[in-house]
């Protein structure tokens, strides 16, 4: 069976780490709803302290949709102007992600742990990036592990998570804009190309 074929931003490790992110954002909320009953495949996992309002809740899932897919849309772009806005709105969201679990865990009193703890307690944390870093893509389905049961344990996962996609998302913004230094953009090639054409034509 012939495999279907990858579009570019989806070897990007800055794209990549948005899936586990948007997975676990609706994992979370789910579990954090009160008006939300399990779905079959969270049977046996525990509800976490509420969220505030169902307005955050939508929120949080929005956000964590906007990283991902605004890089895959960023990347389909024929400018590299365009590439680079469409990933500032990714970081943008995720930044906006990354707030929303800091309140949740300030308004149910949720510690937030320095480095050395998340990597001797969250073993999910190398669980992901194994199979992040073991595929050029991700399968369609990736069997990600659940979120931790523990509400802190989720939160600091959540945490640590969205702070290596900032740091992967700067640094691909970063390349991207010093490509656009370098070769210049899609209008200003454009631009040019009709200035030499016009130059040819006056010949």
């Amino acid at each position: 069976m012939e495999q279907k074929k990858k579009a570019g931003y989806e070897y990007l490790l800055a794209y990549k780490i948005t899936v586990p992110i948007y997975d676990y954002t609706v994992e979370f909320c789910t579990r954090c709803s009160p008006y939300i009953s399990h779905p079959p495949h969270l049977p046996d996992h525990p509800h976490f302290p509420y969220l505030s309002s169902s307005r955050t809740h939508d929120q949080m899932i929005q956000a964590a949709r906007s990283g991902m897919t605004n890089i895959a849309e960023g990347a389909t772009q024929e400018s590299l102007s365009g590439y680079i806005k469409l990933s500032g709105v990714a970081r943008g969201s995720l930044e906006e992600l990354l707030k929303d679990y800091l309140s949740y865990a300030r308004q149910h009193g949720i510690a937030i742990w320095g480095k050395d703890r998340v990597i001797r307690e969250i073993r999910e944390i190398g669980e992901i990036w194994e199979i992040i870093r073991k595929n050029p893509t991700l399968p369609d389905s990736p069997n990600f592990p659940h979120l931790p049961d523990h509400p802190e344990s989720a939160v600091n996962l959540m945490l640590t998570l969205i702070h290596q996609a900032n740091y992967l998302t700067d640094k691909l913004i970063k390349s991207l804009e010093e490509k656009h230094t370098k070769e210049g953009g899609f209008s200003e090639n454009l631009l040019k190309k009709r200035l030499d054409y016009r130059k040819k034509q006056n010949l």
